[in-house]
């Protein structure tokens, strides 16, 4: 095993390969092109197939066929084109089709730019499309963890039959680190509920569509069962300095990045700061916000967008602690000064209301 150097894109690609995908559908946007890229290149040198679709919406519904066949199957894109994805996305979910959707956040609303944005948050971890069904969300923040999430998203895909996507911003894309693959190559066969043409795969029905009412319920509940099942395994966070800090700051992607440099900072200036970084954002490590609320007097949720994952972080915590709220948007990336200004801020408010408390002055 070797480090190697490359864009996170890249590395979304060669990780999909060694977890077994066959099967790339997609179509070039900015700043997710080097994944279409590298798959047309990739994918036929392992006996896979790369299709350039002539949409986004071609791309979904070609993964809905093939993972009908039981291949291993994925696509990426980015806002604009995840925006076109969804009601295929929901088909996928409707029919329990497992395959794995990158998007690689841009700015937005509508065409947006080509800056680095997290404003996809909602149609992702929401789910854009019509009913109720729900994705796996995955949110690496290097360009080691868009492998290591890639072939996770594939276990994840395959063990709950369903869409699982890898949200990450541009930045997380477009830059290049070395990275390791771990692990050996996977060859999975076809499952047993896949339509491949063969005799004994003529029964199986692939469909999202249950006329009957009572039908309908039943399958809703089971999709139900699932991402309940799912809240409870597979929540996952990365935690620094939370055990008895007093603010604890909240980001993905990128932004948790620059979260830690400030944490280390501020712990040197003896502040009592701390980070939590949601690596899963559906499953939502709700648990994880509820266990930090005994202690720390503040959350500070740091994001690039005009507030989304703020959201959760306020549904999980339930006013047990107040929430800040901090953002840049249109392409810009919350700067490590900013944060680190915002956090001394709040540090001396914390401590003059301390003071005021002690001495029996209410604080207006």
């Amino acid at each position: 095993m070797h480090r190697q150097l490359m864009k996170g894109n890249e590395a979304v690609v060669r990780a999909a390969i060694l977890a077994g995908c066959r099967a790339f559908y997609g179509y070039p946007i900015t700043p997710a092109s080097e994944i279409t890229e590298a798959a047309a290149t990739l994918m036929p040198k392992v006996g896979g197939v790369f299709v350039q679709a002539e949409s986004e919406v071609a791309a979904v519904n070609m993964l809905y066929g093939g993972s009908s066949a039981g291949v291993r199957c994925m696509t990426a894109s980015s806002g604009p084109g995840i925006s076109l994805m969804q009601e295929g996305i929901s088909y996928l979910a409707g029919a329990e089709l497992p395959c794995v959707i990158a998007d690689i956040t841009r700015g937005g609303p509508g065409l947006g730019n080509l800056g680095s944005e997290q404003s996809d948050y909602h149609q992702v971890v929401k789910g854009g499309g019509n009913g109720n069904y729900k994705t796996l969300v995955l949110a690496p923040n290097s360009v080691q963890e868009m492998a290591d999430l890639t072939r996770l998203a594939f276990e994840l895909a395959d063990r709950y039959r369903n869409p699982v996507m890898l949200l990450a911003d541009g930045f997380v894309g477009q830059m290049m680190e070395p990275v390791e693959f771990a692990g050996k190559a996977l060859e999975p066969g076809t499952p047993s509920w896949a339509v491949t043409g063969e005799r004994e795969t003529r029964g199986n029905m692939i469909t999202s569509l249950h006329m009957k009412f009572d039908d309908l319920e039943r399958h809703v509940r089971h999709l139900e069962e699932k991402y309940r099942c799912a809240e409870q395994l597979e929540a996952r966070v990365e935690r620094s300095f939370t055990r008895d800090a007093e603010i604890v700051l909240v980001g993905y992607g990128i932004v948790g990045r620059i979260l830690k440099a400030v944490v280390a900072e501020a712990r040197a200036a003896g502040l009592r700061v701390g980070l939590l970084r949601p690596i899963t954002l559906y499953p939502f490590p709700t648990s994880e916000f509820r266990a930090i609320a005994s202690h720390a007097r503040c959350v500070v949720v740091v994001e690039m967008s005009t507030g989304q994952l703020v959201d959760d972080v306020r549904l999980a915590l339930n006013g047990a602690c107040p929430v800040e709220f901090y953002s840049r948007v249109g392409g810009n990336v919350p700067g490590h000064d900013e944060v680190m200004a915002l956090v001394t801020r709040l540090a001396r408010e914390m401590d003059l209301q301390a003071r005021l408390e002690e001495m029996g002055v209410a604080h207006a």
